[in-house]
């Protein structure tokens, strides 16, 4: 089982915010996305994540929930809701740098999971059946997962490591050959 963060942790990078055309559809963690509730999606913290986010630029401040996986843009630390972006004034620009705290667990924290990396994004099975073709002989395993429940959604993602730091050392060899390589949760 993976090392969980524990409240005080803390993390500061580029957020930005999702809504229309997710709203409604099947988050990671099962939940229907609601784009006016305050939750967000983060690439490797636990579901039920507790997060205080701060712009750095305004010092406003929203609490908000994990619930999703994302984002899947490099150099971007989290995906807040439309809700939460509006709290702190992130709609309009996209984008900005924030600051993470971790507050606490919800009950719905999990008690397993493991780390991978994120290799690539299609919205062909095919195409995802194609880089894991390429892929399954030299990682192991090598899985496609379907997204949001989604016929037009599927991402590769590569080893299955019982830490984050263990999955960033395999990203970087990965990162060699692929690009858009993240480190995910696999819950």
């Amino acid at each position: 089982m993976p090392p969980a963060p524990s409240p005080g942790w803390a993390e500061t990078g580029i957020a930005s915010w999702y809504g229309d055309p997710y709203h409604g559809r099947q988050t990671a963690n099962g939940e229907t996305y609601d784009m006016e509730q305050f939750t967000a999606a983060h690439r490797t913290l636990p579901f039920g994540a507790v997060l205080r986010v701060t712009c750095l630029s305004n010092r406003k401040t929203v609490t908000v929930r994990v619930n999703d996986r994302g984002p899947f843009v490099d150099g971007r630390i989290i995906d807040l809701s439309l809700a939460a972006a509006r709290q702190i004034d992130l709609v309009r620009p996209g984008t900005a740098k924030v600051r993470l705290d971790l507050l606490s667990y919800s009950k719905a924290r999990p008690v397993d999971g493991a780390f991978g990396v994120q290799v690539g994004k299609y919205t062909s099975r095919r195409d995802a059946e194609k880089l894991r073709g390429k892929l399954i002989g030299h990682y192991d395993p090598v899985e496609i997962v379907n997204q949001d429940g989604s016929k037009n959604k599927w991402r590769v993602v590569v080893g299955r490591k019982s830490s984050e730091g263990d999955a960033r050392v395999l990203s970087e060899v990965l990162r060699r050959s692929q690009k858009d390589v993240f480190v995910v949760r696999i819950d």
